[in-house]
């Protein structure tokens, strides 16, 4: 199968693109997609035989000089072929990191509101939070950072990295194909997350230099 990978500003999204993601279905409106327009810099969109099958919202900047990938939004459609859009849609995020940030190790963050779409982020090193694992300052710090970047902290608790309330301007909208695989303890970590206050878990982690040169690829 293969799938058509495009990244564009997003000031040159029409308002026929913007019906076209939310006709996808899934967690968001053209409400909400308008804003995501206004609020970050690339748009990605994955389409298999000429159909849109997902979209990104995104924008690569320093954070007090470090190297990150914000993923503002992101949609999924929920059809059998997700997995592998799912993973064409990072893999453009990874490669964008890579064109711009060579040789240096990236922080990639985005919202969740389910355990499955965590998947996004298998390939990261360090993620927090994870299960079993003390978040230290430094980590607990980009929390933090990152909460205030999406507009969500004056809700945010950085104990459970999450933002309890209005925390869903976007998020990583995906629905696993295998949520049998999801873990407890995974699932543990959305305890906190109140759907009906539209909360979100914060999640971040790392990718070092040298792997994002194998995931940037092309």
């Amino acid at each position: 199968m293969a799938l058509q990978v495009e990244t564009r500003d997003c000031a040159a999204l029409t308002d026929g693109d913007l019906d076209e993601m939310a006709s996808m279905g899934g967690a968001f409106d053209i409400g909400a997609l308008s804003k995501a327009k206004e609020d970050w810099v690339l748009s990605t969109t994955c389409r298999v035989e000429d159909k849109l099958h997902g979209c990104t919202f995104s924008t690569l900047e320093r954070i007090g000089g470090t190297p990150c990938v914000l993923l503002g939004l992101m949609s999924v459609k929920r059809t059998s072929k997700r997995d592998q859009v799912l993973k064409g849609l990072m893999a453009e995020a990874f490669h964008r990191a890579l064109m711009a940030f060579p040789d240096e190790d990236v922080v990639l963050g985005s919202r969740f509101v389910t355990a499955g779409a965590l998947e996004a982020f298998k390939q990261l090193d360090e993620m927090i939070p994870r299960p079993a694992h003390r978040a230290v300052g430094e980590e607990r710090a980009w929390g933090r950072r990152l909460a205030k970047r999406f507009g969500v902290d004056s809700t945010y608790d950085e104990q459970s990295f999450v933002a309890k309330s209005n925390g869903q301007s976007g998020f990583l909208d995906h629905e696993t194909l295998k949520p049998e695989k999801v873990k407890p303890e995974v699932a543990a970590l959305f305890t906190g997350v109140d759907q009906k206050k539209a909360g979100s878990l914060i999640v971040h982690g790392w990718v070092m230099a040298e792997d994002l040169v194998k995931l940037g690829a092309r």
